[in-house]
């Protein structure tokens, strides 16, 4: 490259970042595929909204991480999100998200899992977008129904992890309509 002279202009390399549009994120739906639109380092949360609806009550709240709701046809849900999930990182979210749950259980196939949607964001009475997820939905000791629903964010190093068990499949049809609906995954705020 040719040394610059006073009338030749110099081009230097740009040193600002643009900044993350978290408003904007939190305006789209999140498809696995778009997982890396997130804030680097800066984790998804889980609304609380499911302990005022009707039925359901607040059991434990953020213990170890987790809070438990209960509801009065014998339904319970454990929520929890987690940070550090970057060893979990295998590729995309959606890999992730199946390294996840063989990570809790060696047996569980991908095939098993199937791709299913929560809120994103919003609140009960203005419902927010979709951010996919995985289900591995089986029967629990017991005879109840379970499901767990489950996605890492691996940009933004954490994971969401929730579980709904009820006494039969009808009851535990509706309380999934209410986890969606009282239980957004909430997009990252920075």
């Amino acid at each position: 490259m040719p040394a610059a002279t006073p009338n030749t202009p110099v081009l230097a390399t740009p040193t600002i970042t643009p900044g993350h549009d978290a408003a904007a994120v939190a305006a789209r739906d999140l498809p696995f595929s778009a997982g890396g639109t997130l804030a680097p380092g800066v984790p998804v949360g889980i609304s609380d909204e499911l302990k005022g609806a009707p039925g359901w009550k607040l059991e434990k709240e953020n213990v170890a991480g987790a809070s438990q709701y209960a509801k009065t046809d014998g339904c319970v849900v454990a929520a929890r999100v987690s940070t550090g999930q970057a060893p979990l990182a295998q590729g995309g979210d959606r890999e992730s998200t199946v390294a996840l749950f063989q990570y809790l259980d060696g047996t569980i196939q991908p095939s098993y899992l199937k791709t299913e949607t929560l809120q994103w964001g919003g609140a009960p009475d203005a419902p927010g977008r979709n951010v996919e997820v995985l289900a591995l939905e089986q029967p629990a000791p017991g005879g109840r129904s379970t499901v767990v629903l489950a996605r890492v964010f691996g940009t933004a190093d954490s994971s969401a992890y929730i579980t709904v068990s009820c006494p039969n499949p009808a009851a535990l049809a509706s309380a999934r309509n209410e986890v969606r609906r009282y239980l957004p995954l909430l997009p990252p705020t920075a």
